[in-house]
């Protein structure tokens, strides 16, 4: 019997609609590529209406917090694409903090190019919450866009021409970040400065706690002073003043050091010791009872609150952490054993 033999199936070609598609796709993603960078390319040189102030102000921060506060202000219209346009062309590192006018509409290529070179019509100055008056007149003087008219005048001098019946200058002058303009004089500045404290300290002594043992404004600043010094953790404040208000009615010396490095002044080096708390000087709180006679630093509206509204407490005492809070006593007893705890066993 012959063998049958089965006919061989044809092989069907496979479609080729699948590589079409595949080459479809890629034709598109480069038109889609070619269109987006297009349409990227004419957003970044076209006009953007001017924000309605006519200026941009830029606190520092990255290229993303720089964008949004653009955004914010109305200098462009994407905080995105701005990011993506200073990263792409490598300026996202370069852009500068200050104040910015727009004389006229602007792209966004052209503003990141402004803010890269700093051309800004305002600069900022900053004065530091416990700064005293050595270091804010330090820094006025080391300031490059400053005209330095109190370089060459002493304390006196200085608040004579602010207007200022005062025997010392420390304290009286409020820690914020000021614009200004290029060659203003640092007397203006001060002048700005002292008018904000005023505004600040009449604020709180009007609003401070009944009976408090202090008698004038001029004390409470003294007092917020010391709490601006003697706090790591704004939290602090209220029981930091809280407790010094109860040495002041009790009659118990403050025993703050930073009054005592103070006293010490420029000699200071940086370590405590027990001849600078045995050494008396009119801010040694260790060897003189009440208030020192003027403030020690600038004081924050923070402080300023808190020496007029201290927190009710029984506490005496209170030792530092290590962590920047406070550990607050009402017996000496308490204060030792956390004094062993927290200074002793570092």
């Amino acid at each position: 019997m012959a063998a049958r033999f089965k006919p061989m199936a044809r092989k069907t070609p496979k479609k080729k609609s699948s590589g079409r598609w595949l080459g479809l796709l890629i034709v598109s993603l480069i038109v889609a590529s070619v269109a987006g960078g297009a349409w990227f390319y004419r957003w970044s040189v076209s006009e953007q209406p001017n924000p309605a102030s006519g200026e941009v102000i830029l606190t520092p921060g990255g290229v993303n917090a720089v964008a949004q506060q653009l955004m914010d202000q109305g200098a462009v219209d994407s905080a995105r694409l701005f990011v993506l346009l200073a990263r792409i062309s490598g300026k996202d590192t370069a852009i500068k903090a200050g104040t910015y006018r727009l004389k006229a509409p602007i792209s966004p290529w052209m503003l990141l190019k402004k803010l890269g070179k700093g051309e800004v019509d305002l600069q900022m100055f900053s004065m530091i919450e416990g700064w005293n008056w050595r270091q804010l007149r330090e820094a006025l003087n080391k300031h490059p866009y400053l005209k330095h008219d109190t370089a060459t005048m002493s304390d006196t001098e200085i608040l004579a021409a602010l207007g200022i019946a005062a025997t010392s200058p420390e304290g009286l002058f409020f820690p914020d970040t000021f614009h200004i303009d290029k060659g203003s004089s640092d007397l203006n500045l001060l002048a700005r400065s002292h008018r904000a404290m005023q505004e600040k300290l009449e604020d709180a002594w009007a609003s401070r706690k009944p009976d408090l043992p202090l008698k004038s404004a001029y004390e409470a600043l003294i007092l917020a002073s010391i709490v601006e010094k003697e706090t790591g953790r704004a939290s602090d404040r209220p029981m930091v003043a809280g407790v010094f208000v109860n040495r002041l009615r009790l009659g118990m010396r403050l025993q703050t050091d930073p009054t005592v490095i103070y006293g010490v002044g420029a000699a200071f080096k940086g370590d405590i010791t027990k001849q600078h708390l045995r050494t008396d000087t009119p801010y040694n709180t260790y060897t003189r009872a009440g208030l020192p006679p003027t403030p020690i630093a600038m004081v924050g509206e923070a402080a300023l609150t808190a020496a007029t509204q201290p927190s009710v407490t029984r506490a005496l005492y209170f030792v530092a952490k290590g962590d920047g809070s406070s550990a607050f006593s009402e017996t000496l007893d308490q204060h030792n054993s956390a004094v062993r705890k927290y200074l002793l066993n570092r």
